[in-house]
């Protein structure tokens, strides 16, 4: 069997890859662009090369033996960015899971270890493959070395044999080591040459073939200028061809037998995967999940009978879709002291006795996922009630990074180990289907048994975190205000939205032939090939990436792009108009209801780590507002019936309120007090210049430093956003930190809490565990204590319009009215509101929202009304 080799340069692949991808986070809040691309290129090297052997080699440090010889070497190299650090310590988890060997030593760079076993390889007369982003390993290429060199973007590669370097440079593998000796890199900062650029040194080369011959023949060198640049620059060529050099014999304490690939562990990666939350991979690894076996002693009941309910305080309600507002019930099953009965869903539901038992409110049950189990029996007639207590959201509380929605693994975490995964007893995607009654009958029997017992767990694990009145107090009565708002749905006026359709379509038709006159031709602008072809070839603009297919034309390479030609801009915005068409005009058609016209969107209790709430099918939390198109789609929601209006309030600016309460910044405080406006008031201490002085620019950098140290932003997240340097979004952060010196004690002291109790708590004491807070890798480190410092600030703000709209709920019953509350929008609540009870709500809803707690400044409330949801806002 031909050996082959794989050598890859970790540090540069992880960089390629974070930089080609967009900044993607996970549900924890974890970076995963630069893991993600580097399991893709993974994919394709193990698929494409068959290795037999394999090594991802790193960089070990700042500092490497070249430094010696020149302090300067790499000097200029900007530091990397924290959102790509904390991502190392997963890549070498992936490689882990994929069986993949790395390495890395102290004084060396990856580069040497590649070039040393590639040297040992070809001695074992195996075939080498290396890859990198790095030009400098082509100095490697042999008749048995291959380098690949990733182009623009991950997967785009390009293989340097000798000939291949021969008819690119018309230059010798070797002698590209003396062509960096003459132009240098800037990317290393290895000065070579003034003056001489690529073009030169190739064709000295081309004449002299070294540059120690060419040094010592310099007065054949034609051109005064470029021999008086060699005469005084001599050292300086030497010395660039030295750092240039990539090392061969590095003592390794490393041997190539030990970089067998006998392939990956699939358990490692399933869970790696899962984590990451890389539902693409995931689905790649076609992995059938292990059937366990159910150990529960059972009753199916046919004619349910009081006996049968006696000292029951478990119900499990079977459903075996995802969409509860969609799915059948298909079983029910009841547990308590006196065991464990299992129905039909047709001997449930028609059953009297089980109507009465389940409506009866002073009966006290245990559910898993309240507001799922009042939607599905509601459906069918029954107002299930009672319920005191709910295992998902207990577990959720308990620890939010673990929030699995499949019953089985929920039971997990909590000791219960007996239960099979809903995948495992009905299949996977298309192939979900409901097995014969024994298997299902067992498995739902299974879940209400552990429910039963989980109570227990549950609230005792509660009452340890100090959560049991965060559970009773705001979780639980929440689930049974959101179960009502899903159930009553938002009305659309389908009218509006086809009207639209047709107008978004009109408006794209004459943006195409406003794209095809700047373009001066006609072509598919929804082709990303044809779309490069006219940007980078026929107009001429700077391509920043390229794909296998041609030039990149995403959305991040257009926005850079922007500036330079004005179809860009037409460009971006056709894409959004055709998004808003696609996704969120016909995406909304298809899911409303036929008959009440209504759109019931699923709110997510138990998924963010912070608290917050997301809505799924459709996310009514995410239409698309920055064009005025995409504001006029809210023009398609209103009220339930003609003599109603909605009416939307929302929060003003209240993390940073939250902030300032939590981190007692005296002039934080003062500006809320003074109800003076946050960034204006920021803007003046950082830039100490009166309110006048204050510029539209000033006031935008506040604003982004403001919300940029709620969410943990860094040097280089601020640089990006406001489109300045690094250096200068570092010193904007320091001069904020010494403008608000309680902002900065908050920061220190709620990370020093992370890594003495492992978690950080909001005001109403939820928690979120933090082990990243005490790694010992530096990166890895940064990430936890910026997720520390946010998540009280957010999962703050999450609890407080949570309290919201459960004090709402109340203060409408109290004051019999009939106003409704339909959606929370991030910071906002929308309700359906009777023209006569405008007046009334226009003190409470206000009055509710400002009093839901008591904060050291003060909450504020704007509010509007309409006939729609735009006209609301």
């Amino acid at each position: 069997m031909e050996k082959k080799l794989v050598l890859i340069d970790g540090n540069s692949i992880a960089y390629r890859a974070f930089f080609a991808l967009p900044l993607l986070s996970n549900s924890k809040g974890v970076h995963t662009n630069a893991v993600y691309g580097f399991a893709m290129m993974l994919n394709k090297i193990v698929k494409d090369e068959k290795p037999t052997h394999i090594l991802v080699a790193f960089d070990a440090g700042k500092t490497t033996f070249r430094h010696e010889t020149y302090k300067e070497y790499k000097g200029t190299r900007q530091k990397t960015p924290p959102e790509l650090s904390e991502q190392f310590s997963y890549v070498r988890e992936l490689l882990k899971a994929y069986g993949i060997a790395y390495y890395e030593l102290q004084n060396y760079e990856a580069d040497d270890i590649i070039g040393t076993l590639s040297l040992e390889a070809e001695k074992e007369d195996f075939l080498i493959k290396v890859y990198s982003g790095d030009k400098d390993l082509t100095q490697l290429a042999t008749d048995k070395t291959t380098v690949c060199i990733t182009r623009k973007g991950i997967t785009d590669i390009e293989e340097y044999t000798p000939e291949h370097v021969q008819e690119k440079y018309g230059l010798t593998p070797n002698q590209i080591i003396d062509m960096k000796g003459l132009m240098g890199d800037t990317s290393d900062n290895i000065p070579g040459v003034p003056g001489i650029g690529e073009k030169t040194a190739i064709k000295l080369l081309k004449q002299f073939h070294t540059v120690e011959a060419l040094l010592e023949s310099i007065d054949d060198v034609s051109g005064a200028k470029l021999k008086e640049k060699l005469h005084e620059h001599k050292d300086l060529a030497r010395l660039s061809r030295e750092l240039a050099t990539i090392m061969r014999t590095v003592p390794l304490d490393l041997t190539i037998d030990r970089l067998i690939y006998n392939g990956a562990d699939e358990d490692q990666q399933y869970n790696l995967f899962r984590d990451l939350e890389f539902k693409t991979l995931l689905d790649g690894l076609n992995r059938s999940e292990e059937t366990v076996m159910e150990d529960v002693s059972f009753d199916i009941i046919d004619s349910p009978e009081p006996a049968h309910f006696e000292q029951v305080n478990a119900i499990y309600v079977e459903m075996i879709d995802v969409n509860y507002h969609k799915s059948p019930v298909v079983a029910v099953a009841v547990s308590g002291r006196n065991g464990t009965c299992f129905m039909s869903a047709k001997n449930a539901i028609e059953s009297d006795v089980f109507k009465q038992w389940a409506e009866n409110k002073s009966i006290r049950k245990t559910v898993f996922d309240a507001k799922r189990t009042i939607i599905a029996l509601r459906r069918h007639g029954i107002e299930l009630a009672g319920i005191d207590f709910d295992v998902f959201l207990a577990s959720y509380l308990i620890n939010p990074s673990e929030s699995p929605e499949d019953f089985a693994a929920v039971a997990k975490l909590h000791g219960e180990t007996g239960i099979a995964s809903d995948e495992a007893v009905y299949g996977k995607g298309a192939k979900r289907a409901l097995p014969a009654e024994e298997v299902y009958a067992k498995h739902v029997s299974a879940k209400a048994e552990a429910l039963s017992r989980l109570d227990d767990t549950c609230r005792r694990e509660l009452s340890e975190n100090s959560q049991s009145k965060l559970f009773d107090e705001l979780e639980l009565p929440l689930a049974l205000i959101l179960a009502d708002m899903e159930s009553e749905g938002v009305r659309v006026d389908m009218n509006r939205l086809e009207e639209m359709g047709i107008e978004l379509k009109k408006r794209l038709a004459e943006m195409e032939q406003t794209i095809h006159r700047l373009a001066g031709t006609e072509f598919n602008i929804n082709s990303p090939k044809q779309l490069g072809v006219i940007l980078f070839e026929k107009l001429g603009l700077p391509p920043f990436k390229k794909t296998k297919t041609g030039y990149s034309t995403s959305a991040d390479v257009l926005e850079k792009l922007a500036p330079s030609h004005e179809i860009v801009q037409h460009i971006l915005d056709y894409r959004q108009i055709g998004k808003l068409q696609s996704t969120y005009i016909e995406g909304l058609l298809k899911v409303a209801d036929s008959d009440t016209h209504k759109i019931h969107t699923r709110f997510n209790q138990a998924l963010t780590q912070t608290g917050r709430l997301s809505s799924t099918e459709p996310n009514l939390q995410n239409i698309p507002i920055r064009l005025e198109e995409g504001r006029k789609i809210r023009q398609a929601f209103i009220p339930g019936k003609s003599d109603s209006v909605l009416f939307a309030a929302d929060y003003s600016q209240i993390e940073l309120r939250v902030l300032a309460h939590i981190s007692g910044d005296e002039k934080l405080i003062e500006a809320f007090r003074q109800d003076m406006d946050i960034h204006t008031a920021t803007a003046m201490e950082v830039f100490h210049v009166d309110s006048e002085a204050v510029t539209s620019d000033m006031r935008r950098q506040a604003k982004a430093v403001n919300f940029g140290i709620v969410y943990g932003i860094s040097d280089y997240g601020l640089s990006q956003n406001l489109g300045i340097t690094r250096k200068e979004a570092a010193e904007f952060i320091e001069r904020y930190l010494k403008t608000y010196p309680g902002v900065k004690e908050y920061m220190s002291n709620v990370i020093r809490e992370a890594k003495e109790n492992g978690y950080v708590t909001t005001l109403l004491n939820r928690r979120r565990y933090i082990p990243e807070v005490t790694s010992r890798n530096f990166n890895l480190r940064s990430f936890g204590e910026r997720t520390a410092m946010n998540t009280p600030i957010q999962g703050s703000a999450a609890d407080i319009i949570k309290k919201a709209m459960i004090d709402a709920a109340a203060r409408l019953e109290k004051e019999t009215l009939t106003s409704k509350l339909l959606l929370q929008v991030h910071d906002e609540l929308i309700f359906d509101v009777p023209k006569e009870e405008i007046d009334k709500m226009k003190s409470v809803v206000p009055d509710v929202m400002e009093q839901a707690f008591k904060l050291d400044v003060p909450l504020k409330v704007d509010y509007s009304f309409g006939p729609t949801w735009y006209d609301a806002k």
